[in-house]
């Protein structure tokens, strides 16, 4: 297992320096679930919800997330993000799984910006159904696959 970048030799937190890398294109995608009561998920479906177009807003709310991951996690970095898609799908009756993938041409990769679009999409659908369904559940947030860097690509296996 890789030495974690994220600490000096002394053991504090710092911010790993990518002066030294070239920049590549960088992809990263990432999901999540978000489960729910069946009528929820039809209200959704039917355009029913009262606060307005839930996927809508959930998708402007996933990108302007991936936009701002670095303000919002410590040590990630500010990046100028190239593309942001966040896209959604029908799993069953109560499943409406959140796929988000960013793409950057830069030193360092876009994962923690996938799986920040994706959080927050989901949150999203949570505050705007909150009002019909209380027990939705937010699961299984993962990166399912990135590519370009030093480290090589990555696919998640089920």
């Amino acid at each position: 297992m890789p030495d974690l970048t994220h600490f000096d030799d002394h053991g504090a937190a710092r911010m790993v320096d990518t002066s030294g890398k070239g920049e590549t294109l960088r992809v990263a995608r990432a999901s999540a679930l978000v489960r729910m009561a069946p009528a929820t998920l039809a209200l959704i479906r039917a355009g029913g919800v009262a606060k307005g177009d839930v996927l809508a807003v959930a998708r402007l709310a996933g990108i302007m997330a991936a936009k701002k991951t670095g303000d919002l996690i410590p040590l990630c970095h500010p990046l100028p993000i190239a593309g942001a898609t966040v896209d959604f799908a029908y799993e069953g009756e109560d499943v409406l799984r959140i796929e988000a993938t960013v793409r950057i041409v830069a030193r360092t990769g876009v994962e923690m910006e996938a799986l920040t679009a994706v959080s927050v999409a989901a949150l999203t659908v949570y505050d705007m159904c909150k009002s019909v369904d209380r027990v939705m559940t937010v699961e299984r947030i993962r990166l399912e696959e990135k590519s370009g860097g030093r480290s090589g690509d990555f696919r998640a296996s089920d």
